[in-house]
């Protein structure tokens, strides 16, 4: 039967089962103020998303929910650090303002975010177009897909994106 949560306020729940998510994180990040960082991200999923009286396994709900968090985690720090890559084989004396830094990375992670979302197929077609400039109908005979296929695809990719631009 499970462990069902009777009558507990966030702050009770929080206060039963931050130490455990933050050292569980701490083992798989091995930094103390990340770990800190997510699991507030992970409480704060849980203030958005439901009641914690409804919650029937707290730790597997938590490790699923900081799963996630973790997986973002790592998806922006991948951008950053090819960004930063990118920085560093440009041209000296050419460097980027740090408000510039920013803004460009929150570009790059919300980019990210929008194509993670898109199913591969309609990623690839839009990558193959977008980032290696094919035109549909070459996208069409390597994919081994009708044009019309590739145009519905960039169409759903383009409103993805133009979506996530307003969000």
């Amino acid at each position: 039967m499970p462990a069902v949560v009777q009558d507990v306020s966030l702050a009770q729940f929080y206060d039963a089962h931050h130490d455990w998510l933050q050292g569980w994180l701490r083992q798989r990040l091995g930094c103390r103020q990340d770990a800190a960082d997510l699991s507030q991200d992970t409480f704060v999923q849980i203030v958005v998303a439901r009641n914690v009286a409804q919650i029937e396994e707290p730790r597997a709900y938590l490790v699923t929910l900081a799963k996630r968090v973790l997986y973002n985690f790592w998806r922006r720090r991948d951008v950053e650090r090819a960004y930063l890559e990118a920085l560093a084989g440009m041209p000296q004396g050419w460097a980027p303002s740090e408000e510039e830094r920013a803004l460009v990375l929150e570009a790059l992670q919300q980019v990210d975010q929008v194509l993670g979302a898109l199913k591969p197929r309609v990623r690839e077609v839009f990558l193959l177009n977008q980032v290696h400039e094919l035109s549909y109908r070459e996208i069409g005979e390597r994919l081994e897909m009708p044009v019309i296929t590739v145009r519905r695809y960039m169409t759903q990719a383009m409103r993805a994106c133009w979506m996530g631009a307003l969000s």
